[in-house]
């Protein structure tokens, strides 16, 4: 048994004893995530009940932790007051996660609640559109003058309240425009009567307060920062992005992308209550059905050919299936490279040029191993042959649509996770289809 079933163990022989100042002592101590994992396995009143024995601060980070519908029905069943203390010892940015959960007549009550510069600082965030920098900047950051000596800047980040939390210095000009960051090593290694000028460097790798909150994750990933600066369009610093949240942005999206890939919402979790997803399912479910009809018209097109001959529906999956597979394969492997920023449009005719390759060759395998176990199941060598040849069109036709959809979606700026499952699958089952019941209807008196 790991650390945290442990914990959680303790937690519910304690909470069944009645044992709440232990209970409280044993919380104090625990992660927040930890604390997090524990309220997810509680019922909704043991929750509340937990939380209401945290720390006004250790409950705050635990708040942040949740971050999904278990946070909702918390917030919902404490009351006002309770929660606007927590929200105010917790950081700006890490409220605005909270809140843009909430309706907008509970968020705007709570905030009424905070005390005023807080929720002045959370509402600042709040004005910037979701999924920018502006959106995840922090503004608690540490910059001085440079003109500032090291020696000042030290006993200025001693005196700073935001000081704990700082990775960098920012060095800022009269204008406060961002011209240089110092690495805090190299600040407590320098002479004290030095400049900051002088040790400051002066290529800064920054973000404007627009930019989208996944190109910030790919400057963090190639760069290796610890901390981004946010300026607007002057260059004037207004904040900093933490790489903690970074990484809170990488797991948001590669969670999307796969939700997405798969049909369902991308801000869905296992634990949402089924009312809430109901609709987000059925619109892709609806959009997929009508693919399906789609489908099934081809089908329907050669009728009297499935008719004439019956063993043609027996391989019909087949061909379906093995154009699914190549769907899936091509298309996982694009969409990443595209949501990773590894895959440009310049780089197209390279990965189209593999893909169709790739195709071509495990589709020609495909196809030989099907028509094999088709003649010896079947005992007909034209129809094994049809079918493997349909079998091949379709992935090359699944290598096609899975590379050029997603570039397509991307140019049009819709994500290539949206929709690229559905629209290509369309295309496989349609073409597979209608290769495999054409070619068998073209040569059906030789079938007969």
């Amino acid at each position: 048994m790991g650390e945290t079933e442990r914990l959680i163990e303790s937690v519910k022989e304690l909470l069944g004893g009645g044992r709440d100042e232990r209970l409280a002592a044993l919380l104090e101590d625990a992660y927040a995530a930890d604390v997090a994992s524990i309220i997810r396995e509680l019922p909704t009143a043991d929750q509340i009940r937990v939380f209401r024995l945290l720390a006004p601060e250790h409950a705050g980070d635990v708040l942040g932790e949740l971050g999904d519908s278990t946070a909702r029905e918390l917030l919902h069943a404490l009351d006002e007051g309770e929660v606007s203390r927590i929200l105010e010892r917790m950081a700006a940015v890490e409220v605005v996660e909270v809140v843009e959960e909430l309706p907008k007549e509970e968020a705007d009550k709570l905030l009424d609640l905070m005390e005023e510069k807080k929720s002045e600082e959370v509402q600042e965030i709040l004005e910037y559109d979701e999924g920018t920098a502006g959106r995840l900047m922090s503004p608690d950051f540490v910059a001085v003058p440079e003109s500032t000596t090291v020696g000042q800047a030290i006993e200025h980040i001693r005196k700073s309240k935001t000081g704990e939390d700082a990775f960098y210095l920012y060095v800022i000009d009269d204008h406060e425009h961002l011209v240089g960051m110092v690495p805090l090593h190299r600040l407590l290694t320098a002479d004290l009567a030095a400049p900051i000028r002088a040790i400051r460097d002066e290529d800064v790798e920054s973000v404007t307060v627009d930019t989208d909150q996944e190109e910030v994750a790919r400057l963090v990933e190639r760069y290796d920062l610890i901390q981004v600066p946010v300026v607007d369009a002057g260059r004037r610093l207004l904040g900093a992005i933490s790489v903690d949240h970074v990484i809170d942005v990488i797991h948001e999206e590669a969670t999307e992308d796969i939700q997405r890939l798969g049909g369902a919402a991308g801000d869905e979790t296992a634990l949402d209550p089924p009312q809430t997803v109901f609709g987000r399912r059925l619109v892709w479910r609806l959009v997929n059905l009508g693919t399906a009809v789609l489908a099934a018209s081809v089908i329907g097109l050669f009728e009297s050919s499935i008719q004439s001959l019956a063993l043609l529906a027996v391989f019909m999956p087949i061909v379906a299936s093995m154009g699914g597979i190549g769907t899936t394969q091509t298309a996982t492997v694009v969409v990443r490279g595209l949501a990773l920023g590894e895959l440009t449009r310049s780089m197209l005719p390279r990965v189209f040029k593999k893909e169709v390759w790739l195709a071509l060759t495990t589709g020609a395998v495909n196809g030989l191993v099907i028509g094999v176990i088709a003649y010896a199941w079947k005992g007909q060598l034209l129809l094994s042959a049809i079918l493997g040849l349909a079998l091949l069109i379709n992935m090359v036709v699944a290598a096609v649509a899975g590379t050029l959809v997603p570039f397509a979606l991307r140019a049009f700026r819709i994500d290539p996770a949206i929709a690229s499952s559905v629209i290509i699958t369309t295309f496989t089952d349609v073409f597979g289809f209608f290769s495999f019941l054409g070619l068998a209807t073209l040569l059906i008196r030789f079938l007969l």
